[in-house]
């Protein structure tokens, strides 16, 4: 017996931690690759993914007011209460409204986006008025991690800026119940830190952007704005979700129309989890925010639009057909 006994025990544990690690790699946490260790030009090392960002893109008809907004709040509970995830939407029920003022610029083939890239310019708006300056943000977008992180998005600006890399979390293209990722390689900073007013140019681009120089065809080059569409923005938080373990993430709900017409073009839930060192996430509540993001795209069945994002709805407006990376 003692024998028996003595054999058994390793095959159990080794049993065990070969599930613990399968099971490793079945969380967000896991299925997030590694980075190759890696540096730009200048020596600084590659930026690692800090965010863990989960989205399901909405249809917009049923998003007619304020309230409307909160109705999605109801869809959460079920799936929330189902996975053991604490939401409050406590604090929320006066929150402001958020208007902010979005336009896309490209070439007229869309060759940024066409290479994964992303330009934007946003304005916020308090009270019917601009509200501080606008904003450039600028991305390069894919479902490499390694290529999303060797793209060097930093500016070539006096000023400040803000790098953010995140992981993206949306459903699957074409069905419920699954995950794809996207890795977004971000970079925000005031207008005003860009000392030139030619920014529709393409050589004034690449001078600021550097890593645009890959996609330039001639210094002539003009860029304008994305089908001729300023985008309004109206964006509501409308609630706290508790994974457990310290993990918490605010959520909002945001409709996209176009400016002027007032013409609905996309919805958006959205959450995102901000850390250090993937090391902190752990497992169980990992796992417990991946159960909930799978429980509620089947709760919000029919709310979801599949197989597009908010940028790819503008780049179609008007019916093209651009070769995205999403």
């Amino acid at each position: 017996m003692a024998t028996g006994t003595l054999i058994t025990l390793p095959k159990a544990k080794l049993a065990q931690e070969a599930q613990r690690k399968s099971e490793i790699k079945k969380s967000w946490a896991g299925r997030v690759p590694y980075l190759k260790p890696g540096r730009y030009a200048d020596g600084m090392p590659l930026h690692e993914v800090e965010y863990l960002a989960c989205k399901l893109i909405l249809k917009p008809n049923r998003f007619r007011s304020r309230k409307s907004l909160f109705d999605f709040a109801k869809v959460l509970r079920a799936p929330a209460d189902k996975c053991g995830v604490k939401f409050s939407t406590e604090y929320f029920e006066d929150a402001p409204v958020k208007i902010r003022e979005v336009l896309f610029v490209d070439t007229k083939d869309f060759r940024l986006y066409n290479n994964a890239f992303i330009l934007r310019r946003r304005i916020p708006y308090v009270d019917g008025f601009p509200s501080g300056e606008p904003e450039i943000v600028f991305k390069f977008r894919h479902p490499e991690i390694q290529k999303a992180a060797e793209t060097d998005v930093r500016p070539e600006i006096a000023g400040d800026y803000r790098v953010k890399f995140k992981c993206q979390a949306l459903p699957l293209k074409d069905q419920l119940g699954g995950i794809r990722l996207l890795f977004s390689h971000n970079v925000q900073f005031p207008r005003s830190h860009v000392g030139t007013n030619d920014i529709f140019q393409f050589k004034a681009l690449t001078k600021i952007f550097p890593a645009l120089a890959v996609v330039q065809h001639s210094q002539q080059e003009e860029i304008a704005m994305v089908n001729n569409t300023i985008i309004e923005e109206v964006l509501q938080d409308i609630g706290l979700l508790d994974f457990g373990s310290g993990l918490k993430a605010k959520t909002n709900v945001a409709i996209w129309r176009t400016r002027g017409e007032h013409r609905p073009l996309i919805g958006e839930f959205a959450y995102q989890i901000r850390f250090r060192d993937r090391k902190l996430l752990t497992l169980d509540a990992m796992q417990r925010a991946e159960r909930f993001f799978l429980a509620l795209q089947y709760a919000a069945k029919d709310w979801i639009a599949l197989n597009t994002t908010k940028t790819g709805v503008v780049y179609r407006l008007l019916g093209n057909a651009p070769a995205a990376h999403e």
